[in-house]
């Protein structure tokens, strides 16, 4: 028997809305084991969040982990050939760097591996933003582009642990150590300033675009940087673009990303509820030759948006006349708990109700509460 959603708790709807996302765009449901082998994560521990990992031996003697990344788990399994889209619903086991005590979280993500082109990275960027949107909160997804960050370091002359630094420098948007550092090291006014550019740079996608050809243009390949403008012009075409951000800060490792990174964050939760992005270099360590996409939707932050008052009775209210048809609200209903949305239907609006979003029988919207 299926779970409705108005009967679901916050996690719970959102785990629904999620899946029927990415289920909607061909995306296929993949399940895995709770453990894999010790040794996986041991090879790839620079690859996880988390440094402690929690072990125990199976009774044939082998090491084993609880999973405390999903990624690693369907690389390692995945039979390559073709492009293959997954989405996944699992716990993952951590210890919280500054802890002394672990925690299960529950993790909703997509992955897209195979023969990436510029549609699926469209479509995964697309699908990072309707998920945040889905979760019913003002938020953010933060954009960046590694490829393009190390082709500008490399360009200004820089390798080794003299770029690892000028990395974490424009990660940190640390500008006087990084401009301290490129004069201490001779580099020319105009580099400095393709640098100090990926600092400053922050904003909404229709804003910064058209800066990036003069900021960068002469320290990138040219079919790079104009791939990574059409995806943010066709991104800036959705009714998400005014909560897409350009920021270059955004990193991941780059012994594992090479190209699209991106974070997601919602009102009053100070982590980064989404984390994503292209991880060409895992594959190829891996021992793999696809191209690979995806990202991770943390629902276990959830849990803040409860302790911040910022609960809310309904996710809509619709309201609707005294004459109305009962099957015109019926239908009204259907229509907005389809993604998973909760609803109450009310003829008024009753005094100290929460609800996101108003909507009349007739259909016209109003803002929350209006």
């Amino acid at each position: 028997m299926q779970v409705l959603p108005d009967l679901m708790g916050r996690e719970e709807k959102a785990v629904y809305a999620l899946r029927s996302l990415y289920h909607s765009h061909g995306y296929k449901p993949y399940k895995m084991s709770k453990f894999e082998e010790y040794e996986l994560y041991l090879r790839n521990k620079d690859f996880l969040i988390s440094d402690s990992i929690l072990t125990f031996t199976d009774p044939a003697g082998r090491l084993m982990a609880l999973k405390p990344d999903v990624t690693l788990s369907i690389v390692k399994n995945l039979r390559e050939g073709g492009l293959q889209r997954l989405y996944y619903h699992e716990n993952v086991y951590r210890v919280p760097k500054g802890s002394q005590e672990a925690k299960e979280i529950m993790q909703v993500g997509l992955e897209c591996i195979g023969d990436v082109d510029a549609y699926c990275e469209y479509e995964v960027l697309y699908l990072a933003v309707r998920s945040l949107a889905l979760l019913g909160q003002p938020f953010v997804l933060s954009l960046s582009h590694l490829g393009i960050v190390r082709s500008v370091i490399e360009c200004c002359g820089f390798t080794g642990s003299d770029a690892q630094s000028v990395l974490s420098w424009i990660g940190e948007k640390n500008v006087h150590e990084l401009t301290e550092f490129c004069i201490a090291h001779g580099i020319d006014e105009r580099s400095m300033n393709a640098l100090t550019f990926l600092v400053r740079t922050y904003g909404p996608i229709g804003e910064v675009l058209p800066a990036l050809r003069d900021g960068i243009g002469d320290f990138v390949e040219k079919t790079e940087l104009d791939a990574f403008i059409q995806l943010g012009e066709a991104l800036s075409e959705t009714p998400y673009s005014g909560s897409v951000r350009i920021d270059f800060s955004v990193m991941n490792d780059i012994r594992y990303y090479n190209g699209l990174v991106f974070q997601g964050y919602l009102r009053n939760i100070p982590d980064g509820i989404l984390s994503g992005g292209q991880y060409d270099l895992l594959m190829e360590k891996m021992g793999k030759s696809s191209r690979a996409l995806g990202f991770a939707v943390y629902l276990d932050l959830l849990e803040r948006l409860e302790k911040s008052g910022e609960t809310m009775d309904a996710d809509v209210l619709v309201l609707y006349g005294k004459d109305t048809p009962l099957n015109l609200v019926r239908e009204e209903v259907d229509r907005q708990t389809a993604d998973g949305r909760s609803v109450i239907a009310l003829k008024e609006i009753p005094e100290g109700i929460r609800c996101r979003e108003t909507v009349r029988i007739d259909g016209e919207r109003r803002a929350p509460n209006a």
